[in-house]
């Protein structure tokens, strides 16, 4: 097992395949496991580099967290990663709530990130229904509270995402733990972060949003919907939905190498 010892865990990480560096930021689930399907085909491209984020599975916790800073320290370890294996800069992905991890390394630390890939991040408060949303994930992590797990994760699926990835998550390993984990410092905080788009515009060349062509209408996606708009990006569509990568890992993996060779030839 490969860790790095950084401030308060080791996290754990596993590179596939060879070429330039792509590191991939899970969301929800934590885990390098989220991108086990597609990294098959993506590491024909590339050095694919996954791992479980802090808290999450084999990245133990060591010592007392700061949880009023967990994002800058989720992009910290990104930093910290990338540098390690001494490939700079590096392609960052980042799906769901590691969409909202990646484009804090972009805004914090620019010069290890050739180019990013923010996945439907959920950062709804750039949504003009923004604070409902808020709302509801507070709703959820209340019913967490009172009911556990199961009632809320499906709750929080049946209003979020298509039906097609609602089928994926429910057929998704089970790991408490983790989803405990979630709830607790990831479902209300990370959607509600205030992004720094002056930072985020002074970097757009290098940002291909990203969105899941069957989730048009759900938040994560409308999310990057708005920010093309406010950052002058263009949105690439990959197959699936939120999940895509999971339910599509051939395509999906194929249509993003695409974009990405295709943005890099119109930067050069």
């Amino acid at each position: 097992m490969t860790l790095l010892t950084v401030r308060g865990t080791d996290l754990y990480y596993e590179t596939h395949g060879g070429g330039p560096l792509l590191v991939m930021v899970p969301g929800a689930s934590g885990v390098a496991d989220t991108f086990r399907a597609v990294v098959t085909h993506l590491a024909a491209h590339y050095t694919v580099v996954l791992y479980d984020r802090r808290g999450f599975s084999r990245s133990t916790l060591g010592g007392p967290q700061d949880y009023s800073r967990r994002l800058q320290t989720d992009a910290d370890d990104v930093r910290r990663l990338i540098e390690h294996l001494g490939n700079t800069p590096a392609t960052v992905f980042g799906a769901s709530s590691g969409g909202i991890v990646v484009l804090d390394v972009l805004t914090r630390y620019p010069e290890v990130v050739d180019t990013l890939v923010p996945f439907e991040p959920p950062a709804v408060l750039q949504l003009p229904d923004g604070q409902k949303w808020v709302d509801f994930f507070h709703d959820v992590y209340d019913l967490y509270k009172q009911a556990g797990i199961g009632p809320a994760m499906q709750k929080f699926r049946e209003h979020a995402f298509p039906d097609t990835d609602r089928q994926a998550m429910a057929q998704a390993p089970k790991n408490e733990a983790n989803a405990s984990y979630w709830f607790e410092h990831e479902l209300r905080q990370y959607p509600r972060v205030d992004l720094d788009l002056e930072a985020l515009t002074g970097h757009a060349d290098r940002i291909l949003l990203a969105v899941g062509r069957e989730a048009r209408g759900y938040p994560a996606h409308e999310v990057n919907v708005v920010l093309g708009r406010k950052l002058g990006r263009d949105v690439v569509e990959l197959p699936g939905g939120h999940v895509g990568c999971i339910t599509h890992p051939a395509e999906f993996a194929h249509e993003l190498t695409q974009a990405l060779t295709q943005m890099r030839m119109n930067r050069h």
